[in-house]
């Protein structure tokens, strides 16, 4: 259990020292951030935040092992429903899609 929690806590520790970095209006693409974003969450993703865009939460939460399922249910469930990129820009901003 303490593992856990440890874990859990490095993992947020990690994502507050990113989330300033991600703000940033202006970013240069590519860098350590854009490698990370590729590497865990996919050549579209990466692509997605070298052009600006930031990461929805739902794709943050993978990263966490056993409740990084919960982001998965929840993209599936958005999926199944027929919601498309146009769709989750109106719903949660042009910012993220």
């Amino acid at each position: 259990m303490k593992k856990t929690i440890a874990s859990l806590m490095i993992v947020l520790m990690a994502l507050f020292a990113v989330t300033p970095a991600m703000a940033a209006p202006s970013r240069p693409a590519g860098g350590a951030v854009a490698f990370v974003v590729g590497c865990c969450f996919g050549p579209r993703t990466g692509a997605a935040y070298n052009d600006g865009k930031n990461l929805h939460w739902t794709e943050w939460i993978r990263i966490i092992p056993i409740v990084g399922f919960i982001g998965d249910i929840i993209n599936g469930i958005d999926g199944m429903n027929g919601m498309d990129t146009a769709d989750m820009a109106q719903t949660y901003g042009s910012q993220y899609y």
